[in-house]
C-alpha cells in the first residue's frame, strides 16, 4: 500500500489566477517578482544570500514550466531544466477567499463556497458590543490596537503599554481572523489561550475563520520578539475532508506544523509541532520514517507566508525558498516503492505587492516518487485536485469536489 506526503509552501504562488481582479491583486506573483528582484540585484542581502533565485531542485519537478502555464512568464535568471521529473502543473482557487483555511481546506478536497465574515477596514475594527462581551467574558481591563495591522508592527508599537496595563493586543487584517498579541511572562501564555477560546465563541455568529493566538517575549520594542507557541482557533470545515475521509478508512494523518489548527483537529491522527521551517523538515523527514502503508504526512510550512511574505521581504523569501530546495533530496531518500510527495501552495503573499496581506494567485503542482513517470498536468480548476489525487493514490473513495490526475 502506499503513502503520500502532503507539503504546503505557504503563501508559494506563482500569478495568474483569473479572479485576482476581483481581490485587487491582478498582476501579484509571488514567485515571479521575488525572481525579477532577485536578478536584479535587489534580492540581495549581505550575509543572507545574493544573485539569481537559485532553486535547482523544484525547478527539475518542473518549477519554471509551472510558472510559465500559470502566468505566461519564466520566472527572470531561472534557468530551464534540460529534463523534467514527475508530475508538474498549477492550480486555480475556487474558494471565496485568499486565506488560510480557505486554501488547505480546498486542497483537501473541500472548496469554501460561502462567504467569511471580516472586520472593517476603517475605524475600530471590532464593534464596542464585541469589545465589552470580550472584557467582561474574560475579566479584561480593556484591549488595544483594534485596527487593521501588521502583527510584528503592532507588538513594536503596544507592546510596551501591553506590559504596564494588562491589556492584550487585538487586530485583524484582510483575512476573516481576529488576532491576539499578548506577552508569554507578564500576560501568561495559558492565560492568553483561555481567551482565544473564549473569543473564539464570541466571533462564531460573525462567521470568523480563526482567532489566533500571538504570544510574544522580550522588554522592549527592540527586542520583541513573537516566539513558536502560536495557536490558531479555527472553525470546523464546512463537510468532511480528506483528512476525514482517510482516519475513517483507517489511516493515520500525520499533522505537521499548524495543519492540526486549521482543520480544528478534525481528521487528525497526531500533531507533530515545530518552530520555523528547517525545524519543520526535521520533524516531518522524522515522521516519513514512522509512517505506515496507507497514511499521510500533511505538512504546513509556515516561514515563507508568515516571516516573509506579510512583511514584504524579498531577499528573506528568497533565502527561505533556497533553503528548502536543498534539502529535497533528504526527502527523496526517504521514499519507498509506491511512495508520492506533492508540493503546493495554499495562496500568494507576493512580498513585492502593496500592503501586507495576501494575494490571489495560482499554486504549483509538484508530486514525484518511485515509478511516477513525468507529465504535464496543466491548469487544475481547482485545488481540490490535489487532494482527490491523494486519495486515489492512498486508495479510498473519490469525493464530491476535484478530480484525481494520476
Amino acid at each position: 500500500m502506499a503513502r503520500a506526503f502532503l507539503f504546503v509552501l505557504d503563501s508559494f504562488g506563482i500569478g495568474g489566477a483569473p479572479d485576482a481582479h476581483r481581490y485587487g491583486d491582478e498582476g501579484s506573483d509571488t514567485l515571479g517578482h521575488i525572481a525579477e528582484f532577485c536578478a536584479a540585484g535587489i534580492g540581495d542581502r549581505k550575509g543572507l544570500r545574493s544573485g539569481p533565485l537559485s532553486l535547482p531542485n523544484m525547478s527539475a519537478l518542473g518549477l519554471v514550466e509551472i510558472a510559465r502555464l500559470a502566468s505566461g512568464h519564466l520566472p527572470a535568471g531561472m534557468p530551464i531544466p534540460e529534463r523534467v521529473f514527475g508530475l508538474y502543473g498549477a492550480a486555480s482557487e475556487v474558494s471565496h477567499g485568499k486565506d488560510t483555511p480557505s486554501g488547505h481546506w480546498e486542497i483537501a478536497g473541500t472548496p469554501v463556497m460561502f462567504d467569511w465574515g471580516y472586520f472593517p477596514a476603517e475605524g475600530d475594527a471590532f464593534s464596542p458590543e464585541l469589545v465589552e462581551a470580550i472584557c467582561r467574558e474574560a475579566d479584561l481591563p480593556g484591549i488595544l490596537g483594534n485596527c487593521h495591522a501588521s502583527g510584528t508592527e503592532i507588538i513594536a508599537r503596544l507592546g510596551e503599554e501591553h506590559i504596564r496595563t494588562g491589556k492584550p493586543i487585538c487586530y485583524t487584517s484582510s483575512d476573516s481572523v481576529f488576532q491576539i498579541a499578548a506577552h508569554e511572562t507578564y500576560f501568561g501564555l495559558e492565560r492568553l489561550l483561555s481567551l482565544c477560546e473564549t473569543v473564539r465563541k464570541l466571533v462564531d455568529p460573525l462567521n470568523i475563520g480563526r482567532v489566533i493566538a500571538r504570544p510574544f517575549v522580550g522588554e522592549t520594542p527592540a527586542d520583541f520578539q513573537r516566539t513558536g507557541n502560536r495557536r490558531d482557533y479555527s472553525v470546523l470545515p464546512p463537510e468532511p475532508t480528506l483528512l476525514d475521509r482517510l482516519v475513517e478508512a483507517g489511516r493515520h494523518v500525520h499533522a505537521v506544523g499548524k495543519i492540526g489548527d486549521i482543520f480544528a483537529h478534525q481528521g487528525v491522527s497526531r500533531v507533530l509541532k515545530a518552530n520555523g521551517n528547517m525545524a519543520l523538515m526535521d520533524v516531518t523527514l522524522q515522521a516519513m520514517d514512522e509512517a505506515e502503508d496507507g497514511d499521510l504526512v500533511f505538512t504546513n510550512f509556515v516561514d515563507f507566508d508568515m516571516l516573509y511574505g506579510h512583511r514584504r521581504d524579498v531577499p528573506g523569501y528568497a533565502a527561505a525558498l533556497e533553503a528548502f530546495d536543498l534539502r529535497l533530496p533528504e526527502v527523496h531518500r526517504k521514499l519507498r516503492p509506491g511512495d508520492m510527495v506533492l508540493m503546493t501552495a495554499d495562496h500568494g503573499c507576493d512580498p513585492t505587492w502593496r500592503g501586507t496581506d495576501h494575494t490571489r494567485e495560482r499554486v504549483p503542482i509538484m508530486a514525484f516518487g518511485p515509478g511516477i513517470k513525468s507529465r504535464a498536468l496543466g491548469i487544475r480548476n481547482t485545488y481540490a485536485d490535489i487532494g482527490e489525487t491523494i486519495a486515489a493514490h492512498l486508495g479510498i473513495p473519490a469525493g464530491p469536489h476535484g478530480r484525481s490526475f494520476l
